[in-house]
């Protein structure tokens, strides 16, 4: 029987496959002017995205990666789960 091809992107490190996704996270905004209460009330938090593959995620914290070797992970991010909005798996 053949092997059934992957249709998102993901590399390949030790035999455990990794996915590349766009996150969409939301990320404190601060400010240290003067401002109205009109103004302040307008105030949102950044919503910020992110392309990487994602390492682990669990209950608490999504591990992600944008550099590898087959030895060592590099520009590495861990996120609180609470600040992540969305998760999109990469299409080849």
């Amino acid at each position: 029987m053949a092997k059934k091809k992957s249709k998102f992107r993901h590399i390949t490190i030790n035999k455990k496959k990794y996915y590349f996704y766009t996150i969409k996270w939301v990320d404190i905004l601060g400010d240290s002017g003067h401002c109205s209460l009109q103004e302040f009330n307008k105030m949102q938090p950044a919503l910020m995205t992110t392309n990487a593959y994602v390492f682990n995620k669990d209950k608490k914290h999504l591990r992600t990666f944008a550099s590898y070797d087959e030895e060592s992970f590099s520009d590495r991010n861990v996120f609180p789960i609470g600040c992540i909005v969305k998760m999109e798996k990469i299409l080849l």
